[in-house]
């Protein structure tokens, strides 16, 4: 995964980036929903606390952004565990750019139960270089079309979601992802198989940086350019907000393994910033 980085923007951006976006989305939810999924966020040592105590996928629970207004030290993130421990979240990742992470983290982690687990890459390109790119000439979407989501498709939009992800399309988390269609800050795609909608993506603008969240498409529709398209769209959507970087995350590729959506926003000017590992917070150890 070591590739010459062409579009290097700050680590402070490409972070906050993100925290700002999962915390707009979880936050912003109505309160019956929050309720029924016991969300809690609090934000902490320049960084952002997300608790889901009753995701069904342990996914939700993440704190992120940290180490840029203060250093990350073993007292801030005794506070992350400890907001952790008294909302009754059974499992939290905690992600750090690896520029922030300081000589005595191995120690942290003995002292607080954090355990390495997954790693994502932070990938990002300016606006006018991923423009280029969607706007050449190349192999169009395989009779897949992207075009904005209305509220008239908002629900099927939220089912496509999270059934691409492999989550439960019903309850608390449909209605999460849903609310944010029509909210000031987000920029939702579909694509559309004639009239079947078969796959996702948001962007949320704010600032000089767009951020990709929620690409996906389901099974059967994969491998016909729709992602592609789906990136292409939210590139042309941040410029027209005036959003000068993009910014994604995805998995690491591991050995013997392939990750179609980074390859894909590879190909439209997105670059490697750098590796970040999962932290792992289990409440039982």
């Amino acid at each position: 995964m070591d590739r010459p980085v062409n579009a290097v923007i700050p680590p402070a951006l490409a972070e906050q980036s993100e925290a700002e976006a999962l915390h707009d989305l979880e936050t912003s939810a109505p309160q019956h929903v929050r309720a029924a999924l016991g969300m809690e966020a609090v934000r902490l040592g320049g960084g952002v606390v997300l608790s889901m105590r009753d995701d069904p996928t342990r996914f939700w629970s993440k704190a992120l952004g940290f180490g840029f207004d203060e250093p990350v030290t073993l007292e801030l993130m005794e506070e992350v565990c400890g907001f952790y421990r008294k909302q009754g979240t059974p499992l939290a990742v905690v992600q750090l750019a690896p520029s922030v992470l300081p000589e005595d983290w191995a120690e942290i982690c003995a002292r607080t139960g954090l355990t390495a687990g997954s790693a994502w890459v932070k990938l990002a390109c300016a606006t006018r270089d991923a423009l280029a790119r969607a706007d050449a000439p190349g192999r169009p979407a395989d009779g897949l079309r992207a075009a904005p989501v209305t509220a008239a498709h908002a629900a099927t939009w939220g089912s496509v979601m999270l059934r691409a992800f492999g989550m439960p399309a019903d309850g608390g988390l449909a209605d999460m992802v849903v609310s944010s269609v029509g909210g000031p800050d987000w920029r939702p795609f579909a694509a559309w198989d004639g009239e079947e909608l078969v796959g996702t993506g948001t962007l949320r603008v704010k600032g000089d940086a767009g951020q990709f969240v929620a690409g996906a498409t389901l099974p059967h529709a994969r491998g016909r350019g729709g992602q592609s398209a789906l990136l292409a769209a939210r590139a042309r959507a941040a410029d027209e907000a005036g959003c000068r970087w993009l910014v994604a995350e995805t998995g690491a590729e591991e050995p013997g393994t392939h990750n179609s959506s980074l390859h894909n926003m590879l190909r439209l000017g997105f670059e490697v910033q750098y590796e970040r590992r999962n932290w792992i917070w289990r409440a039982d150890e």
